[in-house]
């Protein structure tokens, strides 16, 4: 297969775009070069916004498999693509809809609140969806006396918990980013950098955040570093948002908090980095690598997101 320049791609995707009115939407754990020419980037709650309310025929999603099924699901009648089926996630992965099934019937009489890193089956099971960004205040939106589910990653349950107080089971499902990062090492740059703040992501575990000078999902730790009078970041997530970072703040120092078991200082989504800006023009010449669902699953998993959105549209979110 021939490989061309970075210009040629990029100028033959605008020119894709155009000729087939469509969109890329694109998740802040890209890559640099993708980010740069998305129609948008953004975190998992306002790219579902966004999903639902286009006027493009094609939507190219530059993020994992989870994401492109939620813009199908909001967006039925148009053609989602993803440039790389094998772009999926361990959170996801960890979460099987058989073995979830089950925990619901082993755990009756609880409201199913499901974090959007999951499959259209385990939407298709849940009562709401929540992100990250807006976790706290799905579970808050309900009666206090309400018994919750919370599935699949245990770190943003246990952040969600601590946070309200309130009567959760929580399935045992982990993201592999976000449980890789060394306390270790962090606490290794906090002491080379001793004015970084150290700010990190829900999904991390509980040592990682008791550290942390600020916990936020990927937008809020974004909005932070614009807001805040600091010069120096420590940033716990996954490093493609430090891109925007830099961007919005080019004057300010981010570094991306390392893994326990790498060489490399930072800790990367194997499978976000499966996108590329030629898999991106491929799909979009050809219109391959469609998302396609069965028509029930996804009229029962819209319910749960629509409720989401409902919600965060009601609370200003």
């Amino acid at each position: 297969m021939e490989t061309r320049s970075l210009e040629y791609y990029i100028n033959e995707i605008k020119r894709l775009k155009a000729e087939k009115n469509a969109i890329i939407l694109a998740h802040y754990y890209q890559t640099g070069d993708i980010q740069d020419i998305a129609d948008f980037i953004g975190d998992s709650l306002a790219l579902s916004q966004k999903a639902e309310s286009n006027n493009a025929d094609i939507i190219l999603f530059a993020g994992v498999k989870f994401m492109a099924e939620t813009a199908k699901i909001l967006a039925p009648s148009k053609k989602v693509l993803l440039p790389d089926l094998n772009a999926g996630c361990s959170l996801s992965d960890s979460c099987k809809s058989v073995d979830f099934e089950k925990f619901i019937l082993d755990n009756p009489g609880r409201t199913v609140i499901t974090y959007v890193n999951s499959s259209a089956e385990i939407k298709a099971l849940s009562d709401i969806i929540c992100t990250s960004s807006n976790a706290v205040q799905i579970v808050e939106s309900l009666p206090p006396d309400e018994k919750i589910i919370f599935a699949p990653d245990r770190n943003l349950g246990n952040y969600v918990l601590n946070k309200t107080g309130r009567d959760m089971v929580i399935w045992n499902g982990t993201c592999h980013v976000h449980e890789e990062f060394s306390l270790e090492a962090i606490l290794k740059l906090k002491k080379e950098n001793p004015d970084a703040k150290i700010i990190v992501h829900p999904e991390c575990e509980l040592p990682v955040r008791m550290v942390a000078d600020y916990i936020g999902s990927t937008s809020a730790l974004l909005q932070f570093t614009r807001k805040d009078n600091g010069k120096c970041y420590i940033v716990g997530t996954e490093p493609g948002i430090i891109h925007q970072m830099k961007k919005e703040n080019p004057g300010k120092t981010y570094i991306p908090a390392p893994p326990r078991d790498s060489t490399c200082g930072c800790n990367e989504c194997s499978f976000m980095k499966l996108i590329t800006i030629e898999k991106i023009y491929r799909s979009l010449s050809t219109e391959k690598y469609e998302i396609i669902l069965d028509d029930a699953i996804m009229l029962k998993a819209r319910k749960p997101i629509k409720r989401m959105m409902e919600i965060s549209a009601k609370l200003g979110l």
